[in-house]
């Protein structure tokens, strides 16, 4: 059978090159035919069809000879033959004419455009005007300039705000060149600083003073102007959000130049601006209290909720810093209570009872295991698996099945055991303890929500927490961990979501996330829809029953109409939005601090 099977294709092959040969034979007879027949007085003009009319049109003077007749016949029979030969010895495949034709899609960038990312890389804009200012006398040159011509330049810190709220096509100014520590006054426990400072380059300053900031907020990296702007908070009970440790700033305003504002000075516009958004002017410089540099004791430890709510009056008011973290699809609930050394306790001396290599094992396995499911093919390297931290390992397991809920609860599985072997104490300074590894880029929504007071909490917040576990599991939504819950005293910020009158009133801060483990474009496109998802059923199904407002750097400005026009009066049930649009047209007038989140978001009836 495979001898005749092959015969049978030699002889299919042969044929085709005996029809070949005929066909070739046949256009050879027809192009002597023509060459033969007598030469005509024809006009140059009809002598030729196609492309041979703009060469007889050179000659419409007097007729073709017959050998310039032949020549021509001549070539075109040759094009003909060669087009022929070409088509039948080279075919297309059968698919060629299903192809489309793939053209350049992206064009390099000039070199005067600028590419600003967000940290989460959620959001992203190219502009032409990206101002870095190094002296106050730079920043007011720009400012004025720009008012003057009415262009934007809208004020941009690192860049970690999830939602871009910073981010401008038009303009941006940054102040990170602006980045001086401009005065300690250690008795006074306060510091005068550059607004473009990072965190960390302050904490380093203060640390030869003996002193250090109240509280902290998980990255460090934030410039200390947008951590105030945006109202920005660490965790613990007693302790106000960090825009709540400014006593005075700097404004560079539009249409009243550089302004202070402080307790004293305005304090109206001051407690309008401490949180105002980068929408009232550029912070130029704070002034922010401070404490004494101490260390912490940070003891994590796994819990219930059972536990948690026999618990949870007594541990807000008895630590100092405390945060819980939810593992859905499980009943674990991780404890982080962190509280200054006791002089008379000294360090505790326990010591976890597993290793780190003990608590990584069942999420080595599991990604072993995994890989295995996913990647068949690809070689196992364990010594690359074995450098990899815990966040590093969750993101690889990720994005093996991001949006597959059975796998996202075996990898939520893998982080409840690691915590089970994580237990245990940990020392340090409070910069260092109270920082947090929020993992890779993702997709945010954070909500602040009344709790009671310290005195007497509501234990509303674990019950938003009951409610968003059982809303998770009853629609399948594929939710990572943690969900990280924390604390805060009220602030006196207007604009600040934890805003109260009520000096006792405290807040819980909620957290949902979905990682952006992968840079593949449909895969993040996937990943945005879910947690799009995920964010607009918490918000039709808990935040108006609790009271629950996003963190202004968390918020995204919806693209239907009527969703839109709905968070915008949600916020202005919140918030004093027309002091707030006063006070824009009185400090900036043509809005040159503005982009399209705050301008969708508080939109005046107003022609400014």
């Amino acid at each position: 059978v495979q001898k005749g099977s092959q015969s049978s294709n030699k002889d299919k092959e042969h044929r085709q090159q005996v029809g070949m040969l005929l066909r070739l034979f046949h256009l050879r007879r027809s192009a002597r035919a023509l060459l033969s027949l007598p030469p005509k007085p024809y006009p140059s003009s009809h002598l030729l069809p196609g492309f041979f009319c703009a060469t007889a049109a050179t000659t419409t003077s007097s007729p073709v000879s017959d050998a310039d007749a032949r020549k021509y016949l001549g070539y075109f029979a040759l094009v003909l033959g060669c087009g022929a030969a070409t088509y039948y010895s080279f075919p297309f495949p059968d698919d060629a004419k299903h192809k489309k034709a793939q053209i350049f899609r992206y064009a390099p960038l000039p070199e005067d455009l600028h590419t600003v990312t967000n940290w989460s890389g959620t959001h992203e804009v190219h502009t032409r005007v990206f101002l870095q200012p190094e002296t106050v006398e730079e920043l007011e040159a720009a400012v004025r300039e720009a008012h003057e011509k009415r262009s934007r330049i809208r004020p941009v810190g690192s860049g970690l705000s999830p939602n871009g709220i910073g981010l401008q096509r038009a303009g941006m100014v940054n102040l990170a060149l602006m980045d001086k520590v401009l005065e300690v006054d250690k008795e006074a426990r306060r510091v005068r600083v550059q607004a473009g400072a990072r965190v960390s380059q302050l904490v380093d300053a203060l640390r030869e003073h003996g002193l250090t900031l109240q509280n902290f907020a998980s990255i460090r990296e934030q410039q200390v102007g947008g951590l105030v702007q945006v109202g920005a908070h660490g965790t613990g009970a007693s302790l106000p959000p960090i825009d709540e440790q400014i006593t005075s700033m700097k404004l560079v305003t539009p249409a009243k130049g550089t302004i202070e504002v402080s307790r004293e000075k305005n304090p109206e516009l001051f407690y309008l601006a401490r949180c105002g958004l980068g929408g009232l002017g550029v912070v130029a410089e704070v002034t922010i209290r401070c404490v004494d540099r101490h260390e912490l004791v940070e003891h994590t430890f796994v819990s219930n909720i059972e536990e948690i709510k026999k618990n949870h009056k007594k541990w807000l008011t008895e630590n100092k810093h405390i945060k819980y973290l939810w593992i859905p699809y499980t009943d674990t609930v991780v404890v982080v209570r962190c509280n200054p050394v006791s002089k008379w306790k000294g360090q505790p001396r326990f010591k976890s009872k597993h290793g780190k290599d003990e608590a990584l094992q069942h999420v080595h396995d599991l990604y072993r295991d995994s890989l295995k499911k996913y990647r068949a093919e690809e070689n196992i390297d364990e010594s690359e698996i074995n450098q990899l931290s815990f966040t590093e390992l969750r993101d690889k397991l990720l994005v093996l099945d991001p949006l597959n809920k059975d796998h996202v609860v075996k990898v939520n599985q893998a982080e409840a055991e690691f915590w089970r072997k994580s237990e245990g104490y940990r020392v340090g300074w409070s910069d260092e303890i109270l920082g947090f590894d929020c993992g890779g880029q993702q997709w945010v929504s954070e909500t602040c929500l009344p709790a009671g007071t310290l005195a007497k909490p509501s234990m509303k917040d674990l019950e938003y927490m009951e409610e968003l576990k059982q809303l998770i599991e009853s629609e399948g939504i594929p939710a990572p961990a943690p969900i990280e819950q924390r604390w805060t005293a009220c602030s006196k910020s207007l604009m600040s979501p934890a805003s109260s009158s009520e000096e006792d009133e405290i807040f819980s801060w909620v957290g949902i996330i979905m990682y952006l483990p992968t840079m593949d474009a449909r895969q993040r496109k996937q990943i945005t829809e879910e947690f799009f998802n995920y964010r607009h059923l918490t918000q039709s199904k808990l935040w108006d029953e609790y009271a629950a407002y996003e963190h202004w750097a968390k918020i995204e400005v919806p693209k239907d109409k009527e969703e839109l026009a709905a968070l915008q009066a949600r916020i202005r049930k919140r918030f004093p939005v027309d002091a707030y649009n006063k006070a824009r047209r009185e400090l900036d007038p043509n809005r040159i601090l503005s982009n399209g989140m705050l301008e969708k978001l508080f939109s005046s009836a107003e022609t400014v």
